[in-house]
């Protein structure tokens, strides 16, 4: 279904999965996956404060209000583009991509979670290949940028195969403990020299206006 809102239509496919507009409908059908909790295991992979920290239903309500409103304040300073991850139609997680003077610095950012009966199967790495091939093929980002504690080991595995290189740390809380985080940049030449010939975007000429790019 074609949506008004532009960032809604915008998909990316590769031969593994879609990255499809997180619309409310497929939302909705996240929301299982959500209530059922995202964050299982210890090392806790989240920053503070986090609605995957939180008891249900109030998990569920700060997930859907945080989306919501990251949807209505997308401005050519500051945008935020959602989107469910689909497995033969399924939805299995979301993935963000997050610009903030994009069209001065050309810098972004990149923020996915699995299901966690989906996870050790090479989706986080296909899901942040599709959403490097927005930014860069896309949206003609400059670089890209993450981030994760230092024991996230399955976040920090991907960044390094898909090139990225370390960028100094920081610190942050989880759960009210302080913990060191693994900080990554990835130029766009390193993109440029791995960049895969079998990921399809669609709705992005239509969104790029709204994101104060054309």
């Amino acid at each position: 279904m074609a949506h008004t809102y532009p960032p809604l239509n915008v998909e990316v496919r590769t031969p593994r999965l879609t990255l499809a507009g997180a619309s409310d409908e497929l939302l909705e059908r996240l929301v299982p996956l959500v209530r059922a909790g995202i964050v299982d295991a210890e090392p806790w992979p989240l920053d503070d404060p986090h609605s995957f920290y939180a008891d249900s239903p109030e998990r569920e309500w700060r997930w859907l209000r945080g989306i919501w409103g990251g949807r209505s304040r997308v401005s050519p300073d500051s945008w935020r583009l959602y989107f469910v991850v689909l497995v033969d139609g399924e939805p299995v997680g979301m993935q963000d991509l997050i610009g903030r003077d994009f069209t001065r610095f050309g810098t972004v950012t990149s923020f996915s979670w699995l299901a966690p009966g989906r996870r050790g199967q090479g989706l986080g790495k296909e899901m942040r290949a599709a959403i490097l091939h927005l930014a860069f093929a896309g949206l003609g980002a400059r670089e890209a940028g993450s981030d994760a504690f230092v024991d996230n080991e399955a976040s920090n595995r991907i960044s390094r195969g898909l090139g990225y290189e370390p960028n100094g740390t920081d610190w942050d809380t989880r759960r009210g403990e302080a913990a060191r985080i693994q900080q990554w940049r990835l130029t766009r030449d390193a993109w440029e020299r791995a960049r895969r010939d079998d990921i399809e975007l669609s709705g992005v000429k239509e969104c790029r206006p709204a994101l104060g790019l054309d």
